[in-house]
């Protein structure tokens, strides 16, 4: 059974830092690419950030640029978020699914991890 198990999230004050981590099972994580995703109250779904099986990054949303960063540990069968510079805007719940054609998300995706940036 695939699973994708997100977690990390939490309560921060705006300008802090969190790092997500999205652990995979199930399925052979070498051959596939993962992307964060994240839903706040009342909005759509929006990408955030996707890794390709080598690291190579393919998609980084404008409004965390410069201030997140994917990677993944193949080893680990792990792929991270390392958020920093958090702002109010980023209140959402994050989540992580095996993403095709760049960062389009397939129908795998872990449970999300909720982060909420206040002071």
């Amino acid at each position: 059974e695939v699973q994708l198990q997100a977690s990390g999230g939490g309560l921060v004050q705006p300008g802090g830092s969190l790092r997500l981590s999205c652990a995979a099972s199930g399925f052979n994580f070498d051959d596939y690419d993962i992307g964060w995703f994240r839903q706040a109250p009342g909005k759509e779904r929006e990408g955030v950030t996707c890794v390709r099986v080598n690291g190579d990054i393919t998609y980084h949303g404008d409004a965390v640029n410069g201030r997140f960063t994917i990677s993944r540990d193949n080893a680990k069968k792990t792929v991270y978020l390392q958020m920093n510079s958090l702002k109010p805007e980023d209140t959402a719940v994050y989540f992580c699914a095996i993403t095709v054609a760049g960062c389009y998300p397939t129908n795998y995706w872990g449970q999300g991890t909720q982060v909420t940036v206040s002071s």
